[in-house]
């Protein structure tokens, strides 16, 4: 019987969170020295927002986006063809005993947040969100 039984609900473990955090940082200071090869890549600005990590950490999904807009779908392809390169580049700054292959995806947070801004900005839900007098005083 194991000793943590933990469910897929139970969310990521510490060192899940841990390790994420440190493939994160490596690759925003690998998107940073802007070292790419790739014409698509060239000129570009990343931001890695958040990096998950598997439970067996063998495979790590980064979010990015292009500095408060989405990367558009070439340059999202061109990141998906460097993935091992850049992979080589995380292996060489984070220390783990096998390098975590790299998937990445658009983050959308920004855009869902704007999107919940506007919703609540609406006057009917103005309304409804506004503080009311008290009658029972």
């Amino acid at each position: 019987m194991p000793k943590h039984s933990a469910g897929p609900a139970a969310g990521p473990s510490q060192r899940q969170l841990r390790v994420a955090e440190e493939v994160r940082h490596a690759l925003s200071a690998v998107f940073a020295r802007a070292e790419f090869r790739d014409p698509d890549l060239v000129g570009l600005h990343v931001t890695v927002t958040e990096v998950r990590a598997s439970p067996d950490l063998k495979h790590m999904t980064a979010f990015v986006s292009g500095l408060g807009r989405e990367l558009p779908e070439a340059q999202m392809r061109a990141l998906r063809r460097v993935a091992p390169w850049l992979r080589t580049q995380v292996a060489k700054s984070v220390r783990l005993r096998a390098a975590p292959d790299l998937h990445f995806q658009q983050d959308t947070a920004l855009d869902y947040a704007m999107q919940i801004d506007r919703a609540l900005r609406q006057p009917e839900v103005a309304r409804d969100l506004a503080p009311k007098p008290d009658d029972e005083a």
